[in-house]
């Protein structure tokens, strides 16, 4: 074999180890390289992180952040982040220190009050302290567009019947200002007569005929009007509860015919003059007048 050959195949031998060994460092080196090459890249992006979330942690709330905080120290931080939290915690304590000062105060009035001697007396309202001077006093009522018609019914009553005849005289606001006479018993029937014949008066017509039992007293409600100017007056006469009496005024109003005769049915007042004075409502054998404060009925259900 010559020399070359030898040479070729030596080399021919030789070559295969290097090209083992090469792959063989080769596999081994680059994970290391890669390995290392991760861990620093790793590092960096941990380093890059780690300031990024201690952010939000100090931009939270104080009412976030896992670690308690003193009130005035979060209040302060909140104010500096947020204007309008800000201006949310003054008032709030603004109110507060109110409520402090008014408890204080309650507590300390209280005291005062069980003690009693300190406690400056109220002043009190002039209005008070001077027995209602100092108000307003009220103004005069207007008198009633009737009471010239009023007084001149007294007047001629007075002057043509007697000067006893008027018991009392009122305008009777409730009815209209309606004009209202008291006339005593005695003296009705002549009072009538002057009510409906005297020309200043002229009361033709007798609308309204009615009884009152008032427990004390019985009475006898008329009601006239003059058809030609509605001028109204009204007439009360009282009479005695226990024999109930009043003149009948049949004739100088004949619509007080069947009037009276109710009045007598259901009240028991009798009407001397009546030209036929007798029940109209209920039949002649009824046991008392319904419509009296003490009747009794005999059948309570009916």
């Amino acid at each position: 074999m010559t020399e070359v050959e030898k040479t070729k195949n030596g080399a021919a031998d030789v070559q295969p180890e290097p090209d083992r060994k090469e792959p063989e460092q080769t596999v081994q080196e680059k994970p290391a390289a890669e390995q290392a090459a991760q861990e620093k890249q790793s590092a960096d992006q941990t380093a890059q992180e780690k300031p990024a979330e201690a952010a939000p942690q100090a931009e939270r709330p104080p009412a976030e952040q896992q670690a308690p905080e003193k009130p005035a120290e979060g209040e302060k931080a909140a104010a500096d982040i947020d204007p309008e939290r800000a201006e949310k915690i003054r008032r709030a304590q603004e109110a507060r220190a109110a409520r402090a000062a008014a408890a204080g105060g309650a507590a300390a009035g209280g005291g005062a009050a069980a003690g009693g001697a300190d406690r400056p007396a109220r002043p009190r309202p002039a209005r008070e302290a001077d027995g209602g001077a100092a108000a307003e006093p009220p103004k005069p009522k207007e008198p009633s567009p009737n009471q010239p018609f009023l007084d001149k019914l007294v007047s001629l009553v007075s002057e043509l019947v007697g000067a006893d005849a008027v018991e009392a005289a009122y305008i009777n606001e409730k009815s209209r200002d309606m004009p209202t006479l008291v006339i005593r018993k005695e003296h009705w029937l002549r009072t009538a007569e002057v009510l409906k014949m005297n020309p200043d008066l002229s009361m033709n017509y007798l609308r309204l005929l009615a009884g009152v039992d008032y427990e004390t007293h019985m009475e006898v409600v008329y009601q006239m009007v003059n058809l030609s100017t509605q001028r109204e007056v009204c007439v009360k006469v009282k009479t005695d509860r226990d024999n109930p009496s009043v003149p009948s005024v049949t004739s100088i109003w004949a619509t007080a015919d069947w009037n009276e005769r109710e009045v007598y049915d259901l009240f028991g007042i009798e009407f001397p003059g009546h030209p036929n004075l007798r029940r109209i409502m209920l039949p002649d054998d009824w046991a008392g007048h319904p419509l009296r404060k003490d009747y009794v009925p005999l059948d309570p259900e009916v």
